[in-house]
């Protein structure tokens, strides 16, 4: 495919054709010219309103639901899904059924999604069925493709277990996700613990559940080395530890959802299902706390920790609902909000080489991987912008600034109906 993209303007901060406006011609995949202005035959001519152009973005937590929970998502929407929102590389979590826990079910997903627009990254179960007391294969799934190993959402209880996944998976470089939740701590709670939870009546989450478990993976990935990934860290005090851990030259990563950057324990004060999530929004000061480490790179990635949730399951007093939220589709629109575009653009598409993922610069010679958009549209999120199967999404009714245009990768261009 030839495809000529017209009067784009570059964001890349470390290029110096950083917000240069620059036509770009990409043949069979690869970016050969980069110009103000481009003549060319094409297959195809993208000319749009306001047009920006970066680097493929990147997405560290999304769950879908195939196989077994269909109904919820499946992986084809879900990657058209991903591809309309502007990502072109995704880490799958492992909440299936069966779980992602062998080679032939990390197989299986890949060929489920081979050739899509949107390349899709497993992530295997750290243990046999989840059940958090005996390793999975996790070289056997390595080599069927997985990139990193973690049992969603599940805390590894035995810290002996987490000694030998982080010594084990040093042979290979393998990553090891350790979700940071005391269940002893956290038991039955279904929001933040505090003053919101007591004038609601609702059993709280203590902050300490979470911060424990950071300092006890710490303290077993400083005695035995090894990769270890933190997702989803919400507590000033883990953010704390994590810098620690860093300026110690541990091998340690983290991420923060969307959600907990830019939502907090007070929003939940009509019970709203779609604001019930794992872990659980917490204060005003820790959602500051986590966007200064955002920023500043104590955390390295955020992510939309995009869970699809059938109507079933949230239509439900609030006890009773199933935790998580979709965050693909207004990923960008809110981070928009809260940072400039520079920043924004920085947040969700660095340190792909860590995962072991190409970091495709726009250059000539490059491979196109590129996101599509124009990033000073306002408008307010609707349930009418969703495209993923399952509609429970914490943003519904929040103004938005920026909108996608779709992204090119794998000699594919993928366009967003909604907005093109």
């Amino acid at each position: 495919m030839k495809l000529l993209i017209k009067s784009a303007t570059l964001v890349d901060s470390a290029s110096d054709l950083n917000f240069k406006v620059k036509d770009i011609l990409i043949e069979d995949g690869f970016i050969t010219d980069i110009s103000d202005k481009i003549d060319s035959k094409s297959d195809k001519i993208i000319k749009l309103k306001n047009l920006h152009v970066s680097e493929g973005w990147m997405d560290t937590s999304v769950s879908f639901g195939e196989p077994g929970y269909e109904e919820r998502e499946n992986i084809e929407n879900g990657l058209n899904t991903a591809s309309s929102s502007g990502f072109t590389s995704l880490l799958l979590n492992p909440n299936t059924k069966p779980l992602a826990d062998s080679h032939s079910s990390v197989s299986h997903i890949i060929k489920k999604s081979k050739n899509h627009t949107t390349k899709l990254y497993p992530i295997g179960n750290l243990t046999l069925n989840g059940e958090g007391d005996k390793l999975a294969p996790l070289y056997d799934m390595k080599l069927a493709g997985a990139i990193a190993y973690g049992d969603h959402k599940k805390p590894i209880k035995d810290s002996s277990l987490m000694k030998i996944a982080l010594e084990y998976s040093k042979s290979f470089e393998g990553i090891v996700i350790s979700y940071p939740n005391d269940e002893s701590l956290s038991s039955n709670g279904v929001m933040n613990e505090g003053l919101t939870s007591t004038s609601l009546g609702l059993k709280g989450i203590p902050n300490v559940s979470e911060s424990i478990q950071v300092f006890r993976d710490l303290q077993i990935l400083e005695y035995t080395g090894g990769k270890l990934h933190i997702p989803y860290i919400t507590t000033e005090k883990s953010v704390n530890l994590i810098k620690d851990a860093k300026k110690r030259n541990l091998n340690i990563s983290s991420s923060v959802s969307l959600a907990h950057l830019i939502l907090n324990d007070n929003d939940l004060s009509d019970y709203n299902t779609n604001l019930k999530l794992s872990p659980p929004l917490r204060s005003k000061n820790d959602s500051d706390v986590l966007k200064k480490a955002l920023l500043d790179g104590t955390i390295d990635y955020v992510t939309s920790m995009h869970e699809p949730i059938d109507i079933d399951n949230k239509k439900v007093e609030f006890d009773n609902a199933l935790s998580g939220s979709i965050g693909l589709e207004c990923m960008f629109g809110a981070l928009s909000n809260i940072f400039p575009l520079d920043k924004t653009i920085d947040i969700l598409t660095r340190r792909k080489n860590n995962l072991s993922i190409s970091q495709n610069k726009i250059q000539v010679g490059s491979k196109a991987e590129l996101t599509l958009f124009d990033p000073d549209s306002t408008y307010t999120f609707k349930e009418d912008h969703i495209l993923s199967t399952s509609k429970n999404c914490a943003f519904i009714g929040k103004k938005m600034t920026g909108k996608v245009y779709g992204v090119v990768n794998n000699n594919n261009l993928f366009e967003n109906k909604i907005w093109t």
